[in-house]
């Protein structure tokens, strides 16, 4: 692996936090943070920045991870790999906000090495709001497709159905928000430079925090009673189930000993599970199931 290389994504992306952590807290000024800097027993380590009790974030976090070690069996039969030693970095955030009209939002952006050359980068950003506005996804996917056509690594055509397919929650049948962009194992084939990738997942994470606010901002002061916040407890739940069942970050996060509090800090501070809930007709709520029970892989966003 070069390790002139890891050195040169790993102060990338350290700046990357610290830069979105700045901006997120000058958006929300009555956050609290705390900063939780950890070490991994089998080499490498991380930087945990938690957000919370705000005005905006009711629960969020930015971590940053360096990591190295030997590849387990597990590990192995995941990767599909021989390799012997693996090192990976990333950074990766979730924000739950107070008000049920401000989405939840996710990025993570990672760059992954083996000891037998192969390298790859992966990520993603997604939303997940509590009701579905057509007219904000489409904003939101007009953002994304703008940073994707900025770099001929990127392909927004490509990226958007994978997001459309990996962010969803089978066993519910149910998508989990309007989607985003999902992308993984750049590089790993072959045929692509990997400064360019690099660059590409500079631009999606350096622009996380001003696509959040520009989808928050103006949700931030609505009004919100008993219906909303018990509604914004059930699709908590709903983002629990996906997180702890299917999503492959996690599974990665526990599989390879990585820190248990930093991989969970995805989790929202409280959520609801009711037996059989169905919304009243014509709700809100029954509204933003319809979308999301047909499913937004077949729904052209920037069209909306």
């Amino acid at each position: 692996m070069d390790l002139e290389f890891l050195s040169q994504v790993q102060q990338a992306y350290r700046a990357v936090q610290n830069d979105q952590v700045a901006a997120l807290m000058s958006f929300d000024d009555e956050a609290l943070l705390t900063r939780d800097e950890w070490e991994r027993a089998d080499g490498g380590g991380g930087d945990t920045r938690i957000l919370k009790e705000g005005k905006v974030i009711e629960k969020g976090g930015l971590n940053f991870s360096a990591v190295q070690g030997a590849v387990t069996p597990a590990l192995a039969q995941q990767l599909d790999t021989s390799a012997t030693r693996f090192a990976a970095t990333g950074v990766s955030s979730v924000l739950h906000p107070c008000n049920p009209h401000v989405p939840i939002i996710h990025m993570n952006v990672r760059y992954f090495t083996l000891d037998d050359g192969t390298w790859w980068f992966g990520g993603g950003i997604d939303l997940t709001p509590h009701y579905v506005l057509p007219a904000e996804a489409r904003l939101f996917h007009r953002d994304l497709k703008a940073i994707c056509d900025r770099h001929a690594v990127a392909d927004y055509g490509t990226f958007k159905p994978w997001a459309d397919r990996y962010f969803s929650i089978p066993h519910r049948g149910e998508s989990r928000g309007v989607g985003g962009i999902f992308f993984d194992h750049i590089g790993r084939d072959g045929g692509v430079d990997r400064e360019e990738a690099l660059a590409f997942c500079l631009d999606l994470s350096s622009h996380y925090a001003a696509i959040y606010k520009e989808r928050a901002a103006p949700f931030v002061q609505s009004f919100v009673d008993s219906d909303d916040m018990h509604w914004q407890g059930l699709r908590r739940g709903r983002y629990v189930e996906f997180n702890l069942v299917h999503d492959r970050g996690t599974r990665f996060g526990l599989v390879s000993g990585g820190r248990t509090e930093s991989i969970l800090m995805s989790l929202p501070p409280r959520g609801h599970w009711d037996y059989d809930h169905e919304p009243a007709p014509g709700s809100r709520q029954a509204e933003t199931l319809e979308w999301l029970r047909k499913g937004v892989e077949g729904v052209d966003w920037l069209s909306q």
